[in-house]
């Protein structure tokens, strides 16, 4: 990427618009949840229970309140039972599924759902995240600061020192303009990514030839000048180990208690 590229993608990042329609989102919800140790072995993420919800019906609320009209989401790991709650639940909007023999990896999954997803950018979203209420605002923030000409990746990050309970060494690097950069792996940055982005369907032309993580497709959207980020204002909790889902649960519960006052 030439200095010429690299101003020109940064004029066209901060140029003003309208938001943008994101009318599909993604939820991925094939992974295997092995941190969660004996209940991940038996209940799908998709379908662990936070403030009398399940995550999968969550995801799909906020989707549906942020403008989305349908909605793809993965299964591979236990995807029994997340079809036949899907059949059982009536999401508020309507859903495909896009089954997987064995889990792909979130790169790989997309590819593979891409042809429901249809050409235009769309939301793609970790099941394995409680928003306390806040995704539908988080996918909101996205669709005003996405600017289709500059970006590929749009990635929804949290300061890591917002981050209830977190004690990892954060994700990102973010400038004056959005554009992100990925830490080394010694460095401790300031930005963690929530697993709420849009995602251009440019980005995954000539995907690797096998399973592979998002992770590959932010490399390649970084090097190009065309990753970017935004920051969330609401709440976040990663429920992908038992100790995390255990405090997403309690604080839920404290949210859903009448005020005394």
């Amino acid at each position: 990427m030439t200095k010429a590229d690299s101003l020109e993608i940064a004029r066209l990042a901060i140029a003003p618009r309208d938001p943008s329609r994101v009318d599909y989102g993604m939820v991925l919800a094939a992974g295997r949840g092995t941190r969660l140790g004996a209940l991940g072995r038996q209940t799908p993420k998709a379908l662990l229970e936070v403030g009398g919800e399940f995550l999968i019906d969550q995801a799909l609320a906020g989707l549906e309140v942020a403008g989305a009209v349908g909605a793809v989401v993965n299964a591979s790991h236990l995807k029994k039972q997340i079809q036949s709650h899907l059949i059982k639940a009536q999401p508020p909007l309507p859903v495909q599924l896009s089954l997987e023999e064995e889990p792909l990896e979130t790169g790989a999954g997309i590819v593979k759902a891409l042809p429901l997803l249809g050409s235009s950018p769309f939301f793609a979203v970790n099941v394995d995240i409680w928003w306390a209420g806040s995704l539908a605002a988080g996918l909101e923030t996205l669709k005003k600061a996405w600017r289709p000409d500059a970006m590929d990746v749009l990635l929804l990050v949290l300061p890591t020192v917002r981050a209830n309970g977190y004690v990892g060494k954060g994700d990102f690097y973010m400038d004056g303009i959005g554009r992100l950069a990925r830490k080394h792996e010694a460095e401790t940055a300031p930005f963690l990514f929530t697993g709420a982005q849009i995602l251009h369907p440019r980005a995954f032309i000539d995907p690797p030839d096998c399973t592979f993580s998002l992770n590959k497709i932010y490399d390649r959207a970084a090097t190009a000048g065309r990753l970017f980020g935004v920051s969330h204002s609401g709440g976040w909790l990663d429920v992908g180990t038992p100790s995390r889902l255990a405090q997403a649960r309690a604080l839920a519960d404290e949210n859903n208690q009448p005020s005394l006052l």
